[in-house]
């Protein structure tokens, strides 16, 4: 790694190699397999094959990116979204996306913001910062609080979630949820009082 504190980058080809190789990590875990719907696992299997060729590569790191516009072509039921990824000079470490909306699946499962960490880069702190570092991303498309899930046997991403302030709502199936205020608030805390917006309930 470089000395510089890893950030977040928009996708771009510049961690191409390091980008490949992470997915393989992946794919070694299972990843991208057919039952597989995570957002992850949707795109190994979509563009797996492109990201070999760099002229294609970049076409998708463009796709990625323009996920933000509201006026982007998406398949039906989804919505725009902003993907981040997060590097350390030339090696990428893992990803984040930021959806600007929830539809009634999002709201059970998914919530607005999702993240994976490189498989070899676990448990440095990644997860907990790139979580940090998003929330005031979140804040200027208007979303406070953020509705972030993990699935009740991830012990992990939810100390992830609660060390950035998430507070538990529900159980739904095997999938907590959690409302993290996206404002400043003191680490493990949330604002007293603090009640998902109108913004944050509607799909």
């Amino acid at each position: 790694m470089s000395e510089a504190m890893p950030g977040f980058t928009p996708p771009t080809s510049r961690v191409r190699l390091s980008f490949i190789g992470v997915m393989e990590e992946f794919r070694a875990e299972g990843r991208g397999a057919a039952t597989d719907d995570t957002m992850l696992g949707r795109e190994i299997r979509e563009f797996g094959l492109d990201w070999q060729d760099p002229e294609r590569f970049e076409a998708y790191a463009a796709h990625l990116r323009a996920q933000a516009r509201e006026d982007a072509p998406r398949r039906p039921g989804y919505v725009p979204s902003t993907t981040l990824w997060w590097v350390d000079g030339e090696e990428y470490l893992g990803r984040l996306a930021i959806r600007h909306r929830l539809t009634p699946r999002l709201t059970d499962l998914g919530g607005h913001i999702g993240y994976d960490v490189k498989p070899s880069a676990r448990r440095l702190g990644h997860a907990t910062a790139m979580l940090a570092a998003a929330l005031p991303v979140a804040r200027s498309l208007g979303i406070d609080p953020a509705l972030v899930t993990c699935d009740e046997s991830n012990t992990g991403s939810r100390r992830v979630i609660e060390g950035n302030g998430g507070v538990l709502e529900d159980k739904r199936g095997s999938e907590l949820r959690f409302w993290v205020p996206t404002g400043q608030a003191p680490s493990g805390q949330a604002p007293s009082g603090q009640a998902p917006s109108r913004q944050a309930r509607t799909g």
